[in-house]
């Protein structure tokens, strides 16, 4: 009985051992292979995996500002401003400002990122707006600031040449203020810091895309693409183009239903140009 009892003691004590030999091996493994260090391994990948494809998301940048800030529409009885001068306000809910409000609306719905500079460019003298608006341009490149889309906003002048009415009626009822683009040349100017000219034709041909979509979301709502010798700031950029909204003979309302086009119209050139790349 003694051995038995000798021969049991001798088991627990070499058990005892052993039990406390790989108590003191799992102590030493268990920082590397706790579960903690194993979940992060599996999924950091996966989550390296997701971030890519993020990115991979496109969001075209828009740049929108208005040389000629204060120009405005006719005054109606539910949009009266206090005029700056005839056809022209500083109040910006009726003036540019709230045009180009509009349209960085309408484009961020339509998956841009947008910028509205709202800028009074106009003073001290209107003569000498566009040089004040294209230092805004140098600011914010030098700042690394970069945009696939520069968009000068303004309204056009009433000349009488359009017979007929001065809006276009969609099929839906709606009526919409005419659109015109605008692309200078840049010839025919004067006077020093006017050797830098657009690639006008690359501009223009933006512009006839645009031109084209938008007459086909509602047909004839778009001019002709207008050229003129100035360069209107368009050199900074192949994306850059002024955009006429209308004229002082359409009302404020006439105008702001003519952004939903531009903003889809916009919307489909670049989907057609990122498609082609």
């Amino acid at each position: 009985m003694r051995a038995a009892w000798a021969g049991w003691g001798a088991a627990l004590c070499a058990l005892a051992v052993f039990v406390g030999g790989s108590a003191g091996l799992y102590h030493r493994r268990s920082q590397p292979e706790a579960p903690l260090v194993i979940e992060v391994i599996k999924d950091a990948p996966q989550e390296a995996a997701a971030q890519p494809a993020a990115a991979q998301q496109r969001m075209p940048t828009v740049l929108i500002y208005h040389t000629h800030t204060w120009e405005a529409y006719e005054m109606t009885q539910a949009a009266r401003y206090t005029p700056t001068q005839t056809w022209r306000t500083m109040d910006d809910a009726h003036n540019m400002v709230r045009v180009g409000e509009e349209l960085a609306r309408l484009l961020k719905e339509h998956g841009f990122s947008v910028t509205h500079d709202q800028t009074d460019f106009e003073p001290p003298n209107l003569s000498s707006a566009y040089t004040r608006s294209l230092d805004m341009l140098k600011a914010r490149e030098e700042a690394g600031e970069a945009y696939d889309y520069i968009l000068d906003v303004h309204r056009d002048a009433y000349s009488g040449d359009w017979n007929g009415d001065n809006c276009v009626t969609g099929k839906d009822g709606v009526r919409r203020a005419y659109v015109m683009m605008l692309v200078g040349k840049g010839t025919g100017t004067t006077g020093a810091g006017f050797d830098e000219r657009p690639d006008w034709p690359q501009n223009h041909a933006l512009a006839k895309e645009i031109t084209d979509a938008m007459n086909a979301i509602v047909p004839g709502i778009s001019r002709d693409v207008k050229t003129k010798t100035g360069r209107f700031n368009q050199h900074v950029s192949t994306g850059a183009l002024l955009i006429e909204v209308g004229n002082n003979k359409n009302t404020l309302e006439e105008a702001l239903a003519a952004c939903p086009v531009i903003a889809q119209a916009l919307e489909r050139v670049d989907r057609a140009r990122a498609a082609q790349q």
